[in-house]
Protein backbone atom coordinates (compact mmCIF):
# COMPACT_ATOMS: atom_id res chain seq x y z
CA UNK A 1 0.00 0.00 0.00
CA UNK A 2 2.62 2.91 0.89
CA UNK A 3 5.91 2.52 -1.14
CA UNK A 4 8.92 5.08 -1.38
CA UNK A 5 9.44 4.79 -4.63
CA UNK A 6 5.16 6.82 -4.84
CA UNK A 7 6.36 8.81 -1.82
CA UNK A 8 9.35 10.45 -4.01
CA UNK A 9 8.14 10.75 -7.16
CA UNK A 10 7.34 14.53 -7.79
CA UNK A 11 5.52 14.34 -10.92
CA UNK A 12 2.30 12.53 -10.15
CA UNK A 13 1.38 14.51 -7.16
CA UNK A 14 2.31 17.76 -9.45
CA UNK A 15 -0.08 16.27 -12.02
CA UNK A 16 -2.94 15.71 -9.36
CA UNK A 17 -2.20 19.07 -7.68
CA UNK A 18 -2.18 20.85 -10.82
CA UNK A 19 -6.11 20.05 -12.40
CA UNK A 20 -7.42 20.97 -8.63
CA UNK A 21 -7.25 24.33 -8.51
CA UNK A 22 -7.64 24.84 -12.07
CA UNK A 23 -10.71 22.95 -12.18
CA UNK A 24 -14.10 24.09 -11.89
CA UNK A 25 -14.89 23.95 -8.18
CA UNK A 26 -12.95 27.31 -7.54
CA UNK A 27 -15.46 29.24 -9.54
CA UNK A 28 -18.17 27.96 -7.00
CA UNK A 29 -15.50 29.02 -4.26
CA UNK A 30 -15.25 32.31 -5.76
CA UNK A 31 -18.97 32.61 -5.66
CA UNK A 32 -19.63 31.65 -2.03
CA UNK A 33 -17.49 34.40 -1.39
CA UNK A 34 -19.47 36.48 -3.09
CA UNK A 35 -22.66 35.32 -1.29
CA UNK A 36 -20.96 35.54 1.93
CA UNK A 37 -21.16 39.72 2.43
CA UNK A 38 -24.89 39.30 1.56
CA UNK A 39 -25.35 37.36 4.79
CA UNK A 40 -27.82 39.13 7.01
CA UNK A 41 -25.81 40.87 9.94
CA UNK A 42 -26.38 41.32 13.74
CA UNK A 43 -28.85 43.51 14.73
CA UNK A 44 -27.32 46.83 15.74
CA UNK A 45 -27.89 47.76 19.16
CA UNK A 46 -28.51 50.86 20.96
CA UNK A 47 -27.88 50.04 24.78
CA UNK A 48 -30.11 51.80 27.99
CA UNK A 49 -26.91 54.18 28.54
CA UNK A 50 -27.05 55.61 24.88
CA UNK A 51 -28.88 58.97 23.89
CA UNK A 52 -29.22 59.50 20.26
CA UNK A 53 -30.00 63.30 18.90
CA UNK A 54 -30.70 63.07 15.26
CA UNK A 55 -32.30 60.50 12.65
CA UNK A 56 -31.04 57.20 12.32
CA UNK A 57 -31.37 55.16 9.26
CA UNK A 58 -30.21 51.36 8.06
CA UNK A 59 -31.96 48.91 5.93
CA UNK A 60 -30.80 46.09 8.83
CA UNK A 61 -32.27 45.45 11.90
CA UNK A 62 -32.11 47.68 14.86
CA UNK A 63 -32.85 47.42 18.74
CA UNK A 64 -33.03 50.34 20.80
CA UNK A 65 -32.93 50.23 24.49
CA UNK A 66 -32.06 53.84 25.27
CA UNK A 67 -33.12 57.17 24.41
CA UNK A 68 -33.63 58.48 20.50
CA UNK A 69 -34.59 61.93 19.58
CA UNK A 70 -34.98 61.65 16.23
CA UNK A 71 -36.45 59.58 13.29
CA UNK A 72 -35.35 56.26 12.55
CA UNK A 73 -35.73 54.15 9.54
CA UNK A 74 -34.53 50.14 9.37
CA UNK A 75 -35.81 47.21 8.06
CA UNK A 76 -36.55 45.32 11.64
CA UNK A 77 -36.93 47.88 14.91
CA UNK A 78 -37.39 46.40 18.32
CA UNK A 79 -37.95 48.57 20.70
CA UNK A 80 -36.56 47.61 24.43
CA UNK A 81 -38.38 48.32 27.68
CA UNK A 82 -36.38 50.53 28.52
CA UNK A 83 -36.27 52.74 25.39
CA UNK A 84 -37.93 55.96 24.09
CA UNK A 85 -38.80 57.27 21.03
CA UNK A 86 -39.46 60.66 20.21
CA UNK A 87 -39.96 60.90 16.60
CA UNK A 88 -41.40 58.79 13.35
CA UNK A 89 -40.65 55.23 12.82
CA UNK A 90 -40.80 53.34 10.00
CA UNK A 91 -39.57 49.62 9.35
CA UNK A 92 -41.20 46.61 8.15
CA UNK A 93 -41.30 45.14 10.95
CA UNK A 94 -41.66 47.09 14.30
CA UNK A 95 -41.73 45.42 17.87
CA UNK A 96 -42.79 48.05 20.42
CA UNK A 97 -42.15 46.94 24.38
CA UNK A 98 -41.40 50.22 25.21
CA UNK A 99 -42.29 53.85 24.70
CA UNK A 100 -42.86 56.19 21.35
CA UNK A 101 -43.95 59.36 21.30
CA UNK A 102 -44.67 59.67 17.24
CA UNK A 103 -45.87 58.26 14.28
CA UNK A 104 -45.51 54.36 13.43
CA UNK A 105 -45.50 53.18 10.25
CA UNK A 106 -44.85 49.62 9.44
CA UNK A 107 -45.79 46.52 7.39
CA UNK A 108 -46.27 44.74 10.84
CA UNK A 109 -46.44 46.60 13.46
CA UNK A 110 -46.42 44.65 17.24
CA UNK A 111 -47.70 46.61 20.60
CA UNK A 112 -46.61 44.31 23.84
CA UNK A 113 -48.48 44.36 26.80
CA UNK A 114 -45.28 47.14 28.26
CA UNK A 115 -45.98 49.34 25.03
CA UNK A 116 -46.48 52.90 25.40
CA UNK A 117 -47.41 54.65 21.91
CA UNK A 118 -48.37 58.44 21.81
CA UNK A 119 -48.95 59.14 17.90
CA UNK A 120 -50.64 57.30 15.03
CA UNK A 121 -49.66 54.06 13.83
CA UNK A 122 -50.20 53.23 9.87
CA UNK A 123 -49.72 49.64 9.33
CA UNK A 124 -50.58 47.12 7.07
CA UNK A 125 -50.91 44.00 9.84
CA UNK A 126 -50.72 45.04 13.54
CA UNK A 127 -51.42 43.24 16.65
CA UNK A 128 -52.12 44.88 19.90
CA UNK A 129 -51.32 42.75 23.03
CA UNK A 130 -53.73 43.13 26.24
CA UNK A 131 -52.12 46.15 28.42
CA UNK A 132 -50.95 48.01 26.16
CA UNK A 133 -51.16 52.22 26.03
CA UNK A 134 -51.80 53.67 22.84
CA UNK A 135 -53.58 56.96 22.24
CA UNK A 136 -53.79 57.91 18.53
CA UNK A 137 -55.28 56.61 15.67
CA UNK A 138 -54.99 53.68 13.26
CA UNK A 139 -54.65 53.44 9.79
CA UNK A 140 -54.30 50.38 7.88
CA UNK A 141 -53.04 51.02 4.23
CA UNK A 142 -51.72 48.39 1.39
CA UNK A 143 -48.38 50.42 1.38
CA UNK A 144 -47.86 52.13 4.93
CA UNK A 145 -43.76 52.60 4.40
CA UNK A 146 -44.64 55.09 1.37
CA UNK A 147 -45.62 58.57 2.71
CA UNK A 148 -47.58 59.38 -0.17
CA UNK A 149 -49.59 55.93 0.33
CA UNK A 150 -52.55 57.92 1.12
CA UNK A 151 -53.55 59.10 -2.26
CA UNK A 152 -53.83 54.91 -2.66
CA UNK A 153 -56.07 54.10 0.16
CA UNK A 154 -59.25 56.62 0.62
CA UNK A 155 -61.64 53.97 0.77
CA UNK A 156 -59.52 52.11 3.26
CA UNK A 157 -59.72 55.30 5.42
CA UNK A 158 -63.43 55.29 6.87
CA UNK A 159 -62.99 51.50 7.41
CA UNK A 160 -59.72 52.70 9.58
CA UNK A 161 -61.89 54.47 11.62
CA UNK A 162 -63.98 51.80 13.49
CA UNK A 163 -61.31 49.85 14.17
CA UNK A 164 -59.42 52.89 16.08
CA UNK A 165 -62.65 53.69 17.80
CA UNK A 166 -62.88 49.54 18.87
CA UNK A 167 -59.13 50.40 19.86
CA UNK A 168 -59.67 53.34 21.65
CA UNK A 169 -62.68 51.57 24.15
CA UNK A 170 -60.62 48.83 24.83
CA UNK A 171 -57.61 50.17 26.07
CA UNK A 172 -60.10 52.24 27.97
CA UNK A 173 -61.63 49.27 29.75
CA UNK A 174 -58.55 47.87 29.98
CA UNK A 175 -57.52 51.04 32.01
CA UNK A 176 -60.75 50.34 33.95
CA UNK A 177 -60.04 47.19 34.66
CA UNK A 178 -56.32 47.75 36.07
Amino acid sequence: MFSKSKINEPGPKQAEATPAPSAAPAAPVSDYKASAPKAKPAASLLSSDLHITGNVKTTGDIQVEGTVEGDIRAHLLTVGETATIKGEVTADDVVINGRIVGRVRGLKVRLTATARVEGDIIHKTIAIESGAHFEGSVQRQDDPLNPGGRKSAPAAAPAAAAPSAAVQAATAAHKAEG
